[in-house]
């Protein structure tokens, strides 16, 4: 059919409209940006997760992508948080990320949290990137997608799509004081609870 949609790469479950697609396309080039930035060595591409040649190149993906990794960097510089994600184990990986992200949005929906949800799922790839444990990068996107599907996409839609990220964050030190500080305490909830 001329008009099908397509799906959204890399989150093989995840149910096909331009949220979601535009929620993946964003979400390797975040991965993708963050990766390179931080070790240039491993040189990763939007195919290495799914993705298309060039997908990304796009004004409004860079820009958006651009905010996002300005709240990230801050967020890469709290320790708690690192010492965190750096005990976390793959055999336990799905239940972990599921238990973190309904614990980041538990009491809402603003773009700190799912930056948030962003920062902590780029983290599981690079641990898994750097520990020689690719075989399950693919399914930590498709887990972001299929969690930004059922509980976050009807209300980026809400915000006018993705591109709300750069309209809606005006003061990103506060954004990054509250999504530090949401996914620390959901990280730390998951490990009491385990």
């Amino acid at each position: 059919m001329e008009n099908e949609q397509q799906g959204a790469i890399g989150g093989e479950d995840t149910v096909d409209d331009r949220v979601m697609e535009e929620g993946a396309v964003l979400f390797r080039g975040y991965v993708v940006e963050m990766v390179n930035n931080h070790d240039p060595q491993i040189h990763l591409v939007p195919e290495d997760l799914g993705g298309r040649p060039n997908e990304g190149q796009e004004p409004q993906v860079k820009e958006v992508v651009s905010h996002l990794r300005k709240i990230a960097d801050e967020l890469n510089r709290n320790a708690e948080l690192e010492r965190l994600i750096d005990n976390v184990e793959f055999d336990s990986a799905q239940d972990l990320f599921f238990t973190v992200a309904k614990q980041i949005f538990s009491d809402g929906i603003n773009w700190g949290r799912v930056v948030a949800l962003f920062h902590f799922a780029y983290k599981l790839i690079y641990k898994a990137l750097t520990q020689n444990h690719r075989d399950i990068i693919r399914r930590i996107i498709g887990w972001v997608l299929q969690f930004i599907r059922e509980n976050v996409s009807y209300w980026i839609r809400q915000q006018g799509g993705w591109e709300g990220v750069v309209k809606s964050v005006l003061r990103w030190q506060s954004v990054t004081i509250f999504a530090a500080g949401v996914l620390t305490g959901a990280l730390l909830y998951w490990k009491m609870a385990s």
